[in-house]
């Protein structure tokens, strides 16, 4: 058996009044569409992949990276250039923490990417491998991002 990808992602946020524009927008400069949006979800698909965000049940609680659960969440791109046009988007987007602007990386061989927090300090991250990266058969798998 092989799998065919993540089918989808869903993250928990403490205001979605905050985080539904926020997202709303990201995602569709991404090339996702809004298939839900109601008051509890908004749920995006598109690139052979869906993101979905809702309102988490503790409001106060905020995203801990190195916490059980989540570390990151890594969309990729299709082209190097790619990524310097999502840095671009991404210091015009209220809500983004850029974490590191677009930089090369040692994960695999031309890792180009940027790094970035959502209102909630979710990391997400926009990678571009030239070809199929570590995704090729037979290649030593992925380390985990810091």
């Amino acid at each position: 058996m092989e799998i065919n990808g993540i089918a989808h992602c869903n993250l928990t946020v403490s205001d979605m009044e905050r985080s539904r524009p926020f997202y709303r927008q990201m995602l569709t400069f991404l090339g996702l569409k809004p298939v839900i949006d109601t008051e509890g979800m908004l749920y995006c698909v598109g690139g052979r992949t869906a993101m979905g965000i809702q309102a988490a049940d503790d409001k106060n609680d905020r995203f801990v990276q190195r916490r059980v659960g989540l570390h990151h969440v890594c969309f990729r791109a299709r082209e190097r250039e790619d990524i310097d046009r999502f840095y671009e988007f991404l210091q015009k987007l209220d809500g983004a923490t850029i974490v590191h602007p677009p930089k090369e990386g040692a994960w695999a061989p031309g890792y180009y990417s940027v790094l970035f927090e959502d209102p909630d300090g979710i990391r997400i991250e926009m990678n571009h491998v030239p070809g199929r990266g570590l995704l090729e058969p037979g290649t030593r798998s992925g380390a985990a991002r810091g």
